[in-house]
């Protein structure tokens, strides 16, 4: 594909170039010295060539290339960063670009060259920009991405703690666990007898009213609270909600079709989440402005069932995350952190893995970027990872957690739980991946961070005698 770019003194230069990735930009030059203007390409497409940009002009992104093993800054390069921002309107993110000076050396030094060594060589010389816009990066217009978002926090956090010899030794104990039943994709049906054994429509819609209602299950008194009987057994916390829903179905109520519970009454949801004891099943009146909501919209924008919503996605777990997020408002996950918008949509996570799970990885739930979910940051898996010595409080924290003060939803030191659990879970998934590659281990799949959380989600419910000294922070809201 033979490209044209400005060189030194506004001069163009045809070269060869390799296709663009989707959703990249290319840079190709800038000007002279006094003025500069750069042409960008996206997945392909040109955009229109931009107005000159004065040199030396204030640019929206810090004005750094890499470029030879070495930061450059110039007026050059900041007039053709504000040339992208002009040219992509801040939609798209910055993945490589070529500055002025490699286009009169270095394009006329390869142009002898073979094709593929040619290719090779001008990509080597790439630059390797590392700026997004706004958008997805905490900006104006969008939040940082989960992944993204817990890093950062990671990085800044003052009260919450990843202790890396603890990270390792979760990987070790999950590494016994790896060519298990625990770690398999199938565990999740194998192991919970709630979940539902079929991979059809109804289970998906199944799936997607439960994830909908998947939040604040704790008690103020760990010996006081809602209890929910079905089939024999007592369930609390998320399994309550299960089997108050599948309690539901076996007598005839269709709480999991769109068309009841859009205008399913306050009356019925609360007779359909009946707690065996005095205690209510938390949030009540939520609950049931969530069901009319959301089933609202889904009868509206998917024709009343969920998997139409999943096959929108074109098998991307990422494209469904986000489609849940703009779809529905009760799985906007977001809050502030140190000037920045940051993510964790749990709910929404957590429904993209339980879809997963449920369709068994298979259909419209082979997800090929499934590996891009990260755990749900909830209140049970911090309190996991410090009982596993992974996660560390400090003092301040630990006596307020103790104490059993409540953390408001976007408290810092609640973002800072949340953000460094997840963290600490990628951290493992790295490390327990690396000691199976080590070790020669086979096993019956990839290892995300989904069925990570999925395991240690289950061993704190198993090991609840052994953490009773260690608290679980209390945030009462309809995100977790």
């Amino acid at each position: 594909m033979a490209e044209q770019y400005a060189g030194a003194g506004g001069r163009t230069t045809a070269c060869q170039l390799p296709p663009d990735p989707p959703g990249s930009f290319r840079v190709f030059g800038t000007g002279n010295g006094s003025q500069a203007r750069a042409r960008a390409r996206v997945g392909g497409a040109a955009f229109p060539e931009v107005p000159p940009v004065a040199a030396g002009g204030a640019a929206p992104w810090p004005p750094l290339f890499s470029f030879g093993g070495r930061w450059r800054e110039g007026p050059q390069n900041t007039a053709a960063l504000s040339g992208v921002r002009a040219a992509g309107r801040g939609r798209y993110p910055v993945r490589a670009a070529i500055p002025r000076w490699v286009g009169k050396e270095s394009c006329r030094g390869t142009r002898a060259l073979p094709r593929s060594e040619r290719e090779a060589s001008l990509a080597s010389r790439r630059v390797k920009a590392t700026f997004l816009s706004p958008k997805g990066r905490g900006g104006m217009d969008g939040p940082l991405p989960p992944r993204e978002s817990a890093k950062f926090i990671a990085e800044n956090s003052r009260d919450v703690f990843i202790d890396g010899g603890g990270v390792r030794r979760v990987a070790k104990l999950l590494l016994a666990k790896a060519s298990g039943p625990e770690l398999r994709l199938g565990g999740w049906k194998a192991l919970h007898e709630l979940n539902p054994r079929a991979a059809d429509e109804a289970a998906v819609n199944w799936v997607f009213v439960t994830d909908t209602l998947n939040f604040s299950f704790w008690s103020e008194h760990e010996e006081h609270k809602c209890l929910v009987g079905y089939r024999g057994k007592t369930y609390s916390g998320y399994w309550s909600l299960c089997a108050a829903v599948n309690r539901a179905l076996d007598e005839g109520i269709p709480i999991t079709s769109a068309s009841y519970y859009a205008t399913v009454t306050l009356d019925q949801v609360q007779h359909i989440f009946r707690s065996d004891t005095d205690v209510p099943m938390p949030l009540i009146e939520e609950r049931h402005r969530i069901l009319n909501e959301t089933g609202k919209i889904l009868l509206e924008k998917f024709e009343g069932s969920f998997l139409n919503c999943v096959r929108k996605s074109e098998k991307s777990a990422q494209k469904l995350m986000h489609l849940v997020v703009e779809s529905f408002p009760s799985y906007r996950d977001v809050t502030q952190y140190e000037g920045k918008k940051i993510s964790f949509y749990k709910r929404a996570q957590i429904l993209v893995a339980d879809t997963w799970s449920v369709l068994e990885g298979e259909g419209d739930g082979c997800f090929k970027d499934i590996s891009s979910i990260t755990m749900f940051a909830d209140y049970r898996l911090p309190q996991v990872l410090v009982h596993l010595g992974a996660l560390k409080y400090s003092k301040e924290l630990l006596e307020k957690l103790l104490k059993g003060e409540m953390l408001s939803y976007g408290n810092r030191q609640e973002v800072e739980i949340r953000g460094c659990s997840l963290w600490c879970v990628e951290l493992i998934r790295d490390c327990l991946l690396e000691l199976i590659e080590n070790k020669g281990e086979k096993t019956s799949g990839e290892i995300n961070s989904i069925l990570l959380d999925y395991y240690l989600w289950d061993y704190a419910r198993d090991h609840r005698e052994d953490m009773k000294g260690i608290p679980f922070h209390h945030t009462r809201c309809i995100y977790y």
